[in-house]
């Protein structure tokens, strides 16, 4: 597997609406750059083995996993029994 890489932000399409589409995740590197990518690329990346996601709050790290709903791809983090979702509470990307 490739690469561990932190998601420490999200863009959604609506922001407003916890279950709508994430278009984008990001993060900062160890340089202290942003990265950003597109939530087709996380998808191709994670299926791939190029990179591996997952996040990281209150202590907690927690995986992110592609899933499908209907053969529609999103991203999500395991089960962890945390609310509200800790992929989808993650602050805007700038």
């Amino acid at each position: 597997m490739g690469s561990r890489i932190r998601i420490q932000c999200i863009n959604k399409t609506d922001r407003y609406n916890a279950y709508e589409r994430i278009r984008n995740i990001g993060g900062i590197n160890d340089d202290g750059s942003r990265w950003k990518l597109t939530l087709n690329d996380a998808i191709s990346y994670i299926e791939n083995g190029t990179y591996s996601f997952y996040v990281s709050q209150g202590g907690a790290t927690v995986d992110v996993i592609v899933a499908s709903n209907n053969g529609y791809k999103y991203l999500k983090t395991r089960n962890d029994d945390l609310h509200p979702n800790n992929l989808l509470s993650l602050p805007e990307c700038p």
